[in-house]
């Protein structure tokens, strides 16, 4: 037993600090400010869904609906990524939305976006909003929404956005749907 202790606090010691330094779409800031939930839902569908196939790539590819609620006063600008974890290649970016208006508290489905907000280039390639279109499978898609206190600016990629977002984070909210291809959603 007296070695074993030694050991387990050694290991616990590295991973404790390590863990906590690790970005997750949950917590790409690394340093939120605030442990504030954002509230995200969809009308198109519900936590752990189906998404509907109008907003993927075997439908009209456009963005659902969205809704964020329980903002921070303080929040000057407010953020979307979405992304599909399950990608065989690594986490895909489908959509990457900044400079949102603080006071937004919602995005309509297919809508503009409104001026002012920028869509960073997805995985693709693409600046604008990718629909799910796993090549097998059903993937997880998280639709994160983040409540900043400044603007991160024009981020050209993820990492620029996370670089900018870090130690900004007001408040962060997820909603994760569902979707397999050709099923009857």
């Amino acid at each position: 037993m007296r070695t074993t202790t030694p050991l387990l606090v050694v290991l616990l010691g590295f991973s404790a600090p390590a863990l906590a330094e690790t970005p997750t779409p949950q917590n790409p800031s690394r340093e939120p400010k605030a442990g504030q939930t954002l509230q995200v839902t969809s009308e198109a569908f519900r936590a752990n869904g189906a998404i509907p196939r109008e907003f993927t790539c075997e439908g009209a590819d456009i963005s659902p609906p969205l809704t964020w609620s329980n903002v921070p006063p303080e929040t000057k600008s407010i953020a979307i990524l979405v992304d599909d974890p399950d990608a065989p290649g690594g986490t895909y970016l489908h959509w990457l939305v900044t400079g949102l208006s603080g006071s937004a508290t919602s995005l309509r489905k297919g809508a503009d976006l409104p001026e002012g907000a920028i869509a960073v280039k997805n995985t693709k390639g693409q600046a604008g909003y990718m629909g799910p279109c796993p090549p097998s499978g059903r993937h997880r898609y998280r639709f994160n929404v983040f409540a900043l206190d400044r603007s991160p600016g024009s981020p050209q990629t993820r990492q620029d956005f996370e670089n900018a977002i870090k130690g900004h984070v007001l408040a962060h909210g997820v909603l994760v749907g569902t979707y397999q291809k050709g099923s009857a959603q």
